[in-house]
């Protein structure tokens, strides 16, 4: 969790099986890389059927963001003049802006594919990475990004211990974390589609 947190204080934008994380007993499961999908009845309604993409998870705590949440839609040029970014020849059309999270929602995310890196970026599974700052918005606008994306503001996070608690008390369940569910607009499908792929049904 450490290098996301990192992340987080640095940069402001203006499955995976499970693996044992490090910690006193290790018997505890990382869902890095994994979709944690709110189960019905979700007692917090900031997450009600939501679907989170599991950056990190760790002995410190877990940072993910939400994938099925759409923030707003503007104009490519006004979102990167709003964010103070210069491209050649940035692309028409809308861009995407999710809402990743209740904390720190002045804070850019993207989430990708692994086909792009730079300095900033955190990897994930192989498949998957997630980068902020101004670099990947440029590559992005001059057509140099990764071959799917997703801009979020804000993440979800979690204490120490604290998320372990949730998935025991049953307001979790995890998933594949699909490419489809990841990036595409259907977001009124993706918690069942999330479902779908942890082999329940709703």
């Amino acid at each position: 969790m450490a290098a996301a947190l990192a992340l987080v204080l640095a940069t402001l934008v203006g499955a995976a099986d499970a693996r044992p994380v490090p910690g006193p007993d290790n018997r505890t499961e990382s869902v890095a890389g994994l979709l944690l999908v709110a189960n019905p009845g979700m007692p917090d309604p900031r997450f009600a059927e939501t679907v989170i993409y599991m950056v990190e998870h760790d002995a410190e705590g877990a940072f993910g963001l939400v994938v099925n949440r759409l923030l707003t839609a503007q104009e490519f040029d006004a979102f990167l003049d709003g964010i103070g970014v210069e491209a050649d020849d940035p692309p028409e059309g809308h861009v995407l802006l999710h809402a990743g999270g209740p904390v720190q929602p002045e804070a850019g995310f993207v989430l990708h594919t692994a086909d792009y890196a730079d300095a900033a970026t955190i990897p994930v599974d192989g498949r998957y990475a997630m980068t902020a700052g101004q670099a990947i918005m440029r590559a992005i606008a001059e057509g140099r990004g990764p071959r799917r994306f997703l801009i979020a503001f804000g993440y979800a996070g979690w204490a120490s211990g604290q998320l372990e608690g949730e998935m025991a008390g049953g307001g979790w369940v995890t998933s594949s974390a699909e490419e489809a569910i990841l990036f595409d607009d259907d977001f009124a499908t993706k918690w069942r589609r999330a479902f779908d792929a942890h082999g329940m049904s709703l």
